[in-house]
């Protein structure tokens, strides 16, 4: 009989030690990703107080640049500047960020002091079809929600339209050079990298101006696609008016200024662009920083919340475990008896 049982006796302690081991395997799986949960929601903190300070920094310096925009569009308005219709040749730049890696290949361009480069986009011809070649791609911005993908929304639903052959696009910031090249490759002539490493100057934006009116394409008007900043959660997309200066020339009201002759006209076209990239970037910028202080916020609480879970989780399993050892103890305690 003791034969008969025996075998019986050592199926139930096989048992036992499985789901011991078990339970043992689910704490320590519980234990590393509460873990890494908690040094996740560190990196996120961090992130969130970097982020404020930035963004504080953003908003004080986008007060100061709003007069270079809105003084910019003001003179379009007032002059009844309008397309030309015999120029149906348009242009979008598109202010975003760059991604957070790096990839190369072959450069052109120039590299200026601010870390901006400017990297035209070739056509060759291949395999019987025109595709560009993009150069030397040095990404660092990230985390920060949709705040990039709105602006290439703008520029992706116009380039759908059926006079499109007529649009060009100027990426400044790779990210949406990155969501734009798939499809629309053929319409970017220009990119701009590294941007958003550093809060933009108007440097910057003057040498950005100066590779728009020198990149050889003649446009008879256009669009400066960004986000414009409206409170710490929201933001939205918006665009600042792009003339040639054939436009400027023939717009019905440019009498109304005195003094206005060809070489003062080019200077302030030149000026005009330059400051209207300088506000864009600059609302783009203010824009990105709350969105990702935004993001970074809601990343935390997320984290507490699995944090909170995983320890509820943690504790039950290690009470269950104790639990079923006490009951073992007394039922051999029990048996002996």
């Amino acid at each position: 009989m003791l034969g008969r049982i025996a075998p019986t006796c050592a199926q139930v302690t096989a048992v036992v030690n499985l789901q011991q081991n078990r339970n043992m395997a689910t704490l320590k799986a519980i234990s590393i990703r509460l873990k890494s949960v908690k040094n996740i929601q560190k990196i996120t903190q961090s992130m969130k107080m970097v982020s404020a300070a930035k963004y504080t920094r953003a908003e004080r310096e986008l007060k100061a640049a709003r007069p270079y925009g809105e003084g910019a569009t003001q003179f379009y308005e007032r002059a009844e500047v309008a397309p030309p219709e015999d120029d149906p040749k348009q242009l979008f730049v598109a202010v975003t960020s760059d991604r957070d890696f790096q990839m190369g290949h072959r450069a052109t361009g120039f590299e200026p002091e601010s870390g901006i480069e400017c990297v035209k986009c070739h056509e060759i011809e291949y395999s019987g079809v025109l595709q560009p070649i993009h150069h030397c791609l040095y990404m660092y911005a990230g985390l920060c929600g949709a705040v990039h993908t709105g602006v290439s929304k703008v520029i992706r639903s116009r380039l759908n339209e059926p006079d499109a052959e007529n649009v060009k696009v100027i990426c400044i910031g790779d990210k949406s050079r990155s969501i734009l090249q798939r499809l629309y490759g053929k319409h970017i002539i220009l990119v701009a990298n590294e941007v958003g490493r550093l809060p933009p100057t108007f440097l910057d934006a003057a040498r950005l101006a100066s590779e728009i009116l020198s990149s050889g394409y003649d446009f008879g008007s256009g669009k400066i696609v960004y986000n414009k900043f409206r409170s710490v959660v929201s933001y939205q997309q918006s665009d600042l008016p792009l003339f040639s200066r054939k436009a400027v020339e023939s717009a019905p009201k440019l009498t109304v200024y005195d003094s206005l002759d060809s070489e003062v006209l080019q200077s302030y076209m030149e000026f005009s662009l330059a400051s209207m990239i300088f506000y864009a970037m600059k609302e783009g910028a203010c824009s990105e920083q709350s969105s990702r202080m935004t993001a970074m916020d809601n990343a935390s609480k997320n984290a507490g919340e699995m944090i909170d879970k995983l320890t509820l989780t943690f504790n039950r399993t290690r009470q269950a475990v104790i639990t079923r050892e006490l009951i073992e103890i007394i039922s051999g305690a029990a048996a002996l008896d």
